[in-house]
């Protein structure tokens, strides 16, 4: 069994901790451990780190070789630029099945939050176990505990089975973020799961469903496991990627795929999106207050309040439900429950051009 780490994209809500040249998933956020660490950490009492796979952008490379020393350098594949999650999983396919003709493959992002991580191994397990007996592509449903409108939902069908101690759904569809009243609508169902962005399949079924439904991609990674191992192999990559649609894995395939399969789980489950996902992982006080390690804070009549200042101290008088992250050139505050807004900061720096803030 192999472990895709997906390990792209910037983490513009956290901002301003999280920039260009250092993303959300290379950050201690919650831990004295990076959040791409963690991911490592979960997964390798099941899946040893030489089958292991990273695949990040040329920009972060260095940085992630440099916190993930026991992962073999071949296996941290490097992007020449962003094309959503199925040219990510494909790229990685071609390379797992180079080495394993038919393994199965278990895809991960990167930057997750999980607080059971025996029973998350345990669900891993059991999705594999689906995968290879029933030729799946298989998912991960968490059961929502609020009507969250952040997260796609997909329905779960009728029960295919049981794998492991654990039921096993037929997927009977997809569905983009709702709003609130749709949001409610699912939770009261009770037959909607949030969509975990975690997938378990072979490389066999994965890329057979790649060539049904993106045949332009399943071409290029033809094109790519060609030159596999070859001196034009970095070119080639390249020139592949230039030409290649954006889209993701969800789109492109499950939503149309016939073979997908989910088992629905909850293992305290976080995709640390915010700030203030941050603030409800963390440690808290009396009065709810809430501050990372290392930060300087004094709480005097303040409640419900998350404090992120390493390098200075922050004093909160009389103040309720308030955000402040303070790092060298930036400061941010805002009010619980508004730090998804973050990125409209992040796309005002980018329209007045102050790329030294991002």
């Amino acid at each position: 069994m192999y472990a895709l780490i997906m390990a792209g994209g910037r983490g513009v809500r956290f901002w301003p901790r999280s920039r260009n040249r250092k993303p959300k998933h290379l950050l201690d956020i919650v831990t004295d451990r990076t959040i791409i660490q963690e991911t490592v950490d979960r997964i390798k009492p099941l899946i040893p780190t030489r089958n292991i796979v990273i695949v990040t952008g040329k920009s972060h490379a260095r940085e992630l070789i440099r916190q993930l020393p026991e992962i073999p350098q071949e296996n941290i594949l490097i992007e020449p630029m962003g094309r959503n999650t199925a040219a990510c999983i494909g790229y990685a396919a071609v390379h797992i099945q180079k080495r394993a003709k038919d393994a199965v493959m278990v895809v991960l992002p990167s930057d997750h939050g999980i607080g059971d991580p025996g029973h998350y191994r345990e669900v891993i397990a059991a999705a594999a176990a689906a995968a290879q007996k029933k030729n799946a592509l298989v998912t991960i449903g968490l059961k929502p505990d609020q009507p969250h409108t952040g997260f796609g939902y997909m329905e779960g069908g009728t029960v295919a089975g049981r794998v492991q101690g654990m039921k096993v759904l037929r997927v009977r569809s997809f569905r983009e973020k709702p709003g609130l009243r749709q949001a409610r609508s699912f939770l009261e169902k009770g037959n909607f799961f949030w969509n975990s962005g975690m997938f378990v399949w072979k490389t066999s079924v994965i890329m057979e469903e790649i060539k049904q439904f993106l045949p332009q991609l399943h071409a290029g990674l033809v094109t790519i496991a060609a030159g596999m191992g070859k001196a034009n192999e970095a070119s080639t990559v390249r020139a592949v990627y230039k030409n290649l649609s954006p889209i993701s894995i969800d789109y492109g395939v499950m939503e149309k795929s016939k073979k997908v399969l989910m088992i629905p789980a909850d293992f305290g489950w976080s995709d640390l999106g915010s700030w203030d996902t941050v603030w409800e992982m963390s440690a808290s006080d009396e009065n709810g207050n809430a501050a990372t390690a290392g930060s300087q804070t004094v709480f005097e009549d303040t409640k419900n309040s998350f404090v992120y200042s390493p390098q200075k101290l922050v004093a909160l008088i009389g103040m309720k439900d308030v955000i402040v992250v303070d790092t060298k050139d930036a400061l941010l505050i805002c009010k619980k429950g508004r730090s998804q807004d973050v990125k409209k900061v992040v796309d005002a720096l980018e329209a007045g051009g102050k790329k030294h803030l991002l």
